[in-house]
């Protein structure tokens, strides 16, 4: 019998609950993911118990133990209890048998045997408990062999894979997930349930699926996810968008990349330079509206002409229809979508300030992160061609800082304000006021004028003069004697 006394014995809390629940004439076992992050060596600072008993009897018990130092939270609708102490939160439930009805996956819920409590599990890996009971102390109980699989590297279900999906559909998405983030592989049987049982997704709510895809996306390798998302079927429900991106269409024999999995090699690729989950959204979505915007012409061949733009007007539906924040973060994925072209665009072309100023004035204090995603959007095979676009790439970081030390642009902020034009010229607010304003700043990004309230100033007083306006005598000396 494998027993795991020794790491029992390594930190005091497991002690403290094998007393309290010998005190209370209950069976209590360590369960779940904290079992299996043993074995991986994967540290965890939240811990599962189960006991043949209320687990808010338990947690209540241990918390008297503890001391003051504690915080104990209950859930008696849910029979759950939870402690946060030193840095860990301790969770306690008593073990229970469940059933479930065809239209949820809210199960019913009734006490049940450490048995009834593993068969209730999703997944072989997540099913095993070690003994906290003085009779066996630190044995590993394991009716499904799941240390066998964590070995094989190996996503399975306890049960029948049919009955584990139609129960709770959301453990489909948790095996997908467990297997991106473990990089197991789902046993054949397990992901044929997943295939059969696709349309049960239905009934789980938005946010549960967008948080199991928010931790895929987070993973060190998330395309595998990706490919397991759509190859289950799974994709094309619950993000049809990124779905339709797979495919090659030939005519004429001429054919375009794969844009799903030219996708998945740039959020790869990002993923080795960032773990900011907006910054990879924006890679996931760059592409995004390639496939309403493809077009064959028989000398061009096949173009995606604004398919920035139109991606771009998508991505606040997305974000709503995915229950994903609706503030300055999808307004940040936005923006990197619209501009991912840009910095490739004076990759290819000579690199001018004036094209420089203008995509900083655009991008503000996110450029450095659009530089990022358009390094991450070079996903060819042709080694050469790739070390020529990230030299060129490290050329207009150059330029940018360069510019930027000299022109300030980036968070610009206009050095003649609509108050001032109004007062100088003794107007009452409209349209030529504007007007005005935006001939000044199109003249700093074409660097006519620096970045500099002296000179804008001056140009004002000629555009004014432009647009028959006078300025006051007051303002009038003032320029002259500038």
């Amino acid at each position: 019998m494998q027993t795991f006394k020794d790491h029992l014995e390594s930190l005091p809390i497991f002690s403290t609950v094998s007393k309290a629940a010998e005190k209370l004439g209950y069976e209590a076992y360590v369960v779940g993911g904290y079992v299996r992050d043993l074995f991986l060596k994967r540290t965890s600072k939240d811990i599962d118990f189960v006991c043949v008993g209320s687990g808010i009897a338990l947690a209540k018990e241990v918390a008297k133990m503890l001391g003051d130092d504690v915080n104990l939270s209950t859930f008696k609708n849910f029979g759950t209890a939870a402690i946060h102490h030193d840095g860990f939160e301790y969770e306690f439930v008593g073990a229970r048998k469940e059933s479930y009805r065809k239209d949820s996956r809210n199960p019913v819920v009734e006490d049940g045997t450490l048995e009834d409590d593993q068969n209730r599990r999703d997944f072989t890996i997540n099913a095993m408990a070690i003994s906290l009971n003085q009779s066996d102390y630190g044995s590993l109980v394991d009716p499904f062999d799941g240390m066998k699989d964590l070995r094989s590297m190996l996503m399975r279900t306890p049960l029948d894979p049919g009955v584990t999906f139609s129960d709770d559909p959301l453990r489909m998405m948790r095996a997908i997930r467990f297997a991106s983030q473990l990089q197991f592989d789902i046993e054949p049987d397990t992901f044929q349930g997943i295939i059969d049982h696709v349309d049960r997704i239905s009934i789980i709510s938005q946010e549960r699926i967008t948080d199991e895809l928010n931790k895929i996306i987070l993973t060190e390798k998330p395309s595998y996810g990706f490919q397991l998302l759509f190859h289950s079927g799974l994709l094309k429900l619950i993000f049809p968008e990124m779905a339709d991106l797979q495919g090659v269409e030939k005519i004429n024999g001429k054919g375009h990349k794969d844009n799903f999995y030219h996708t998945l090699q740039v959020l790869d690729n990002i993923c080795k330079m960032t773990d900011d989950l907006w910054l990879r959204w924006a890679a996931i979505l760059h592409d995004i509206a390639k496939p309403a915007t493809q077009r064959f012409h028989e000398k061009a061949g096949w173009t995606f002409h604004g398919h920035e733009d139109l991606g771009a007007k998508w991505v606040p539906k997305i974000f709503k229809r995915m229950k994903l924040p609706l503030d300055d973060r999808m307004k940040y994925v936005q923006k990197l979508v619209r501009l991912h072209l840009r910095p490739i665009a004076l990759v290819n072309d000579k690199v001018t300030d004036s094209a420089i100023r203008r995509m900083v004035f655009e991008a503000g204090n996110d450029v450095g992160d659009l530089m990022t995603l358009c390094k991450a959007d070079v996903t060819s095979k042709n080694p050469e061609r790739v070390k020529k676009y990230q030299g060129n790439f490290k050329k207009v970081e150059k330029k940018i800082r360069e510019v930027e030390e000299r022109d300030r642009i980036m968070n610009f902020n206009p050095p003649i304000s609509g108050k001032q034009i109004i007062e100088v010229f003794n107007i009452k607010p409209s349209k030529v006021v504007g007007d005005i304003k935006s001939e000044i700043k199109e003249a700093i990004l074409e660097g006519q004028i620096k970045n500099d309230e002296k000179e804008a100033f001056q140009l004002m007083l000629r555009l004014g003069e432009k647009h028959g306006l006078t300025p006051s005598q007051k303002y009038l000396s003032t320029s002259k004697n500038d």
